[in-house]
């Protein structure tokens, strides 16, 4: 890229750093040091305010960069991932969000474990949300690599290696210093900036095309080097029943979730009633539908215009597809048009990845301090030492994500939140509903649910094609691979729930039918709801 695109996107970025940084410092001077303040932000948010920054949080590097990517790479079967991530809302707006909001307190153990024993379950629950966390962090960590690397005029190893330090450094800064709090007003900045570039990209596509979908669909197949097979199921995932099975185990795994996603879950405790929580659902789930649906456009558009060839020789796994297409629209490399709108897409698509990953971070910290330290350190201890907690485990999340972040830099990110959306849905999911509709459901139960869901998810991703065994796996070299799919959703998501199912029926303790009738109401009614 020249050194005008270097230069102008360097100045944005470092805008939308410098900002969020001043909301960060200017919040850590004025909040209270309280456990609630640090993971809640006081429950003081809007239904609105909460409902774009729950769309902060979702609307992903993922999102913006992986779907687009692999729709201009594979067509139609790309779409899967835009048509999963928007369907996986309604189960969470008709599930859990009112339910969630007046059972629990500040993580997703909260709810489950109102009427078991505490610890074992808090125990697994709380490491099960941050694995769910640090696999969400790894694909946000890739996304930065491969824009900063793209935008810096190469993709050289060094630069996509500094690039996720960086990242990993500025999000423990944002969770360390503001809590939820200055977490929501990034993610509700990053929502409107990236919703204002998503749409006039969307209309450039377009206007382009004078507002013909058919000439814009027939561009895109003629230059996707594949034709009409652009555009007819089957380009990823018609080659074989072995990719047949990974297509449905992709989309259950998507569909189901979000409603395990700890970082999604823990934003209904910012609002102060279950029915703010659901309105923000609402709000949400419009900005996200329309988001969405541009993402088809962005990813035809940039097949149309930029080529498919030429998208996957950037980026292998399609992950710079956007930024291609906003210097397309632009008027090409070296226009003045090309360089302010690739830079300026650029600096969304960075905020969009600061912003998730400080969201993230908040949420799997919340889990390490409130959920696993706070069931296993002895009473008496001091109050704010959860908040303190909380904050070393962001750090020490953060060098994790990191780590991961650099092993696997050759990834699809929207194929990286798809698993960690496997193993949320594994563990997490079977457990949240369980306890809130099953009433015989037993601590026993709770525990086998979570290990059972996430312990297959975790060991059929191992010796699945992603780790070995393939040209595009994380160890080429190597194979000791097993399982046939990608994605492990379609077998650990049953075995999540057959394991809760066993491990309650084959219990000795009997359930506590008082305290799940004192849950059912709470759940319903908001009464005794904190």
């Amino acid at each position: 890229m020249s050194g005008d695109h270097q230069t102008l996107a360097l100045v944005l970025f470092s805008t939308f750093i410098a900002i969020t940084l001043g909301i960060t410092t200017w919040v850590g001077r004025t909040r209270k040091g309280s456990a609630e303040e640090f993971y809640t932000g006081g429950r003081l948010f809007s239904p609105m305010e909460n409902g774009f920054a729950i769309a902060g949080d979702y609307m992903s590097a993922a999102s913006f960069l992986g779907i687009s990517g692999l729709i201009a790479l594979f067509g139609y079967d790309g779409m899967l991932y835009s048509v999963g991530f928007l369907v996986a809302w309604l189960v969470v707006l008709l599930l859990v969000a009112e339910l969630v909001r007046n059972c629990g307190r500040f993580t997703l153990a909260d709810v489950v474990a109102a009427r078991m024993a505490e610890r074992p379950v808090r125990t697994a629950v709380g490491a099960s949300s941050v694995t769910v966390s640090v696999l969400y962090l790894v694909a946000q960590m890739v996304g930065a690599g491969s824009l900063v690397a793209l935008l810096l005029g190469g993709t050289s190893g060094a630069t996509r290696s500094w690039t996720v330090v960086g990242v990993g450094a500025l999000m423990v800064v944002y969770v360390s210093l503001g809590g939820m709090r200055a977490t929501t007003w990034i993610q509700i900045v990053k929502a409107v900036l990236l919703m204002a570039g998503t749409i006039a990209l969307t209309v450039a596509v377009l206007v382009r095309f004078h507002g013909d979908v058919n000439a814009l669909l027939d561009s895109a197949a003629e230059h996707s080097g594949h034709g009409q097979e652009f555009l007819a199921p089957g380009l990823k995932y018609g080659g074989s029943w072995t990719a047949r099975f990974d297509f449905i185990s992709l989309g259950v795994a998507l569909v189901l979730g979000t409603a395990g996603l700890p970082h999604i879950l823990s934003r209904f405790y910012t609002v102060p009633t279950a029915r703010a929580a659901r309105r923000s659902v609402v709000w949400s789930i419009g900005l996200i539908g329309s988001f969405y649906l541009m993402t088809i456009v962005l990813g035809f558009g940039a097949a149309a215009l930029v080529g498919s060839a030429a998208v996957r020789s950037s980026s292998e796994a399609g992950n710079t597809a956007v930024p291609l297409l906003a210097l397309a629209l632009g008027g090409g490399e070296g226009s003045a048009g090309g360089t302010i709108l690739f830079a300026v897409v650029a600096a969304i698509a960075f905020a969009t990845i600061l912003a998730v990953v400080a969201g993230i971070t908040l949420a799997s910290s919340a889990s390490v301090a409130h959920d696993l330290y706070a069931s296993l350190r002895r009473p008496g201890g001091k109050p704010f030492g959860e908040v303190v907690v909380a904050r070393v485990a962001a750090v020490g999340i953060g060098v994790v994500a990191i780590g991961l972040g650099l092993l696997a830099q050759d990834l699809n990110v929207a194929f990286l939140v798809g698993l960690a959306f496997a193993v949320a849905a594994s563990a997490n999911l079977p457990a949240l509903l369980y306890s809130l509709f099953w009433k015989n459901f037993t601590t026993r139960g709770a525990v086998w649910s979570v290990y059972g869901g996430l312990v297959p998810a975790l060991v059929l991703v191992l010796l699945s094609p992603v780790v070995s065994g393939g040209p595009n796996s994380l160890f080429p070299g190597l194979d000791f691979q097993l399982f046939p799919l990608e994605n492990p959703g379609l077998v650990s998501i049953p075995l999540g729930f057959l394991a809760g199912w066993i491990g309650t029926v084959t219990s000795a303790e009997s359930p506590d039918l008082d305290k799940h009738a004192e849950t059912e109401v709470r759940s319903l009614t908001g009464a005794g709801a904190v």
